[in-house]
């Protein structure tokens, strides 16, 4: 039987499921949350930006490259994909779906490493993560048998 992992995810949180075949269910690995992704830009910078003035007598203010809430689910996705490399290289898994919110879901896709990748049968580009898991085996009924 082939062992599926299901990653159901938003930029704060992310459930991990395993499924070990039909008929079997869905069964909880893990359980994440990043709330640091849900602060607010002014709560995730300590100071405001610092200003310059050129020798020409311009002046403004410095930007941060990237926004920092941006930053914040960017740092998420990518603590994700390590996860599932991990389990990968342990081979815990032969089949990964991805259950991912629609903006999310590009962050997370970006992370991944091509072997991960290579296990992905099915994405899902909804936020199931505040449901319950018999409800998330329904929703997935048609891609996962369970």
């Amino acid at each position: 039987m082939t062992t599926t992992w299901v990653l159901v995810a938003n930029a704060s949180r992310a459930d991990l499921y395993v499924n070990h075949g039909p008929h079997t269910g869905l069964e909880l690995l893990e359980h994440d949350l990043h709330p640091e992704s849900r602060e607010m830009d002014t709560d995730l910078v300590s100071d405001r930006p610092g200003h310059y003035m050129t020798d020409g007598g311009a002046h403004g203010a410095f930007s941060q490259p990237t926004d920092a809430k941006v930053h914040e689910e960017d740092k998420f996705a990518a603590e994700l994909a390590h996860t599932l490399e991990t389990g990968r290289t342990a081979n815990s898994y032969k089949r990964l779906i991805l259950v991912a919110s629609d903006p999310f879901m590009g962050k997370l896709k970006k992370h991944l490493p091509e072997h991960v990748r290579a296990l992905v049968t099915n994405t899902v580009e909804k936020d199931y993560t505040l449901i319950t898991t018999e409800e998330l085996a329904s929703h997935l009924k048609n891609i996962l048998f369970v």
